[in-house]
């Protein structure tokens, strides 16, 4: 019979630290990286609008989060992947996926936000907000869940108490035991 291949649920905040820990998971295990969040920029690009206009406008166009979560869905069937988004553990669940949360504080969100998309602290602040409001709001009534419960995940990474290769390392070691014990190949 032949193994399964592993698959990789990466979730967390915006700014947290998740599409460098989801595209070292991937390079590590020689896993296809798939981002929720490069589907939603290109998205916004096509309809010529900002993140922040093209999530308010998300918030009354219900389809644009039914595409990304189905080619989500799609992705996460093939396995041997990694799947960098806020909701990859909710629509990957049938998968088996190995399920990581990662957060961090808010001041270091908001400085890594400002250094990624080349804004002011003020304006990266106020797009943080304005983001995780509108998403938490959209994905309660789409999918009447509550993001990020700790019990939804093996393992929960703070980007802000420890570096990039200490999280990679963790992350990296719990996946390998959670490959061994399940059966599962790279």
């Amino acid at each position: 019979m032949k193994r399964p291949k592993v698959l990789v649920a990466v979730s967390g905040r915006h700014g947290a630290g998740k599409t460098t820990l989801a595209k070292a998971i991937a390079d590590h295990f020689n896993l296809i990286y798939v981002s929720a969040g490069v589907l939603f920029r290109e998205m916004a690009k096509k309809h010529g609008m900002s993140i922040v206009e093209f999530t308010r406008y998300a918030e009354k166009h219900p389809e644009i989060d039914r595409t990304i979560d189905e080619r989500m869905k799609q992705e996460a069937s093939k396995g041997g992947r990694v799947l960098d988004a806020q909701l990859a553990y909710f629509f990957s669940k049938k998968f088996h996926p190995f399920n990581i949360l990662v957060f961090a504080e808010v001041k270091d969100i908001v400085k890594r936000v400002s250094e990624r998309e080349g804004i002011s602290l003020k304006e990266a602040r106020k797009e943080v907000r304005t983001r995780e409001k509108n998403e938490k709001k959209r994905f309660k009534k789409l999918y009447g869940i509550e993001l990020w419960n700790p019990t939804d995940f093996h393992i929960m990474i703070n980007t802000s108490r420890i570096t990039k290769e200490k999280a990679k390392k963790i992350a990296i070691d719990s996946i390998s035991i959670f490959q061994g014990e399940l059966n599962f190949t790279p």
